[in-house]
Formats: C-alpha cells, structure tokens, sequence
C-alpha cells in the first residue's frame, strides 16, 4: 500500500471515528471535509470508496443502532429517542429506522428487553449490515 493510499485511510478514520463519538451532535460534510484535510467532494468519495457507504448513510446507520439499543433498553419514548440520537424528525427517524431494521421503531421495542449477553456480542449480532439491507425485508 503506498504512503498515499494510507494517508487517505487515515484521514477517512479521523472523520469516521469523530461520526462515532459525535454522531447525536449535528455534524455536515464541510467539517468532516475538513476535518479530513480535503475537499468536500473528495471526502464523499473517498469515505465511500474506503467504507462502502456515504458519510450520510454511515451517520443514519450509527444512529439507528444507538436507539436499537436504546428502545430496547430504556422506557424513553420513542421520540426522546429520536431527538437524543441526533435526528431532527420523528418521520425522518422513523422511516430511516425502517429502511435499515425492517421494522417500525415501535414493533422492535415490542421484542422486549435485550437478552443478558455479553455487549460486544449482543451488538454485534444486531448491529445492521449496512443501510438498507434490512433482514428479511421484501424489496421495494
């Protein structure tokens, strides 16, 4: 791999870890543009390349999961939820929550509490593919 190559994955990392810690925050490309040291067309491209998805998609994907493990976990209502993971709808929330799990927020935290396993394991296991792929979904 050549020095550029990792010089870009590296400046892809920082953008993505800062999604991960930051990701309830209101985050936009030309920060994480920057952020990365790029420009805000290159950035789009190069996260894409480098994670197999846009920074946009990325971002709803690691919402989604923090309010999986919140709906199934607390007795916050699902709106509480929405906002608390950084969402500034409740239909956006909603209808994103259902692109990537497959379900409306309501029906999985219908499922019930999540079962005593080890966290690592338990989110993995349920951390969504990527966005879209939800399983058992019909295709549109």
């Amino acid at each position: 791999m050549s020095r550029a190559v990792e010089e870009s994955n590296r400046r892809m990392l920082r953008a993505k870890d800062a999604m991960d810690r930051a990701y309830a925050e209101p985050l936009d490309i030309p920060a994480l543009a920057a952020l990365a040291h790029v420009s805000e067309a290159h950035f789009i491209r190069t996260f894409r390349a480098t994670f197999g998805e846009t920074p946009h998609r990325y971002l709803q994907r690691r919402r989604v999961e923090r309010s999986m493990f919140l709906l199934r976990s607390t007795e916050l209502s699902v709106t509480e939820i929405c906002f608390q993971v950084g969402f500034g709808s409740l239909g956006t929330f909603s209808r994103t929550f259902r692109d990537i799990v497959g379900e409306s927020p309501s029906a999985y935290r219908a499922r019930g509490p999540l079962p005593a396993v080890p966290n690592c394991f338990a989110m993995a296991w349920m951390r969504p593919s990527s966005f879209g792929e939800a399983r058992g979904a019909e295709p549109n």
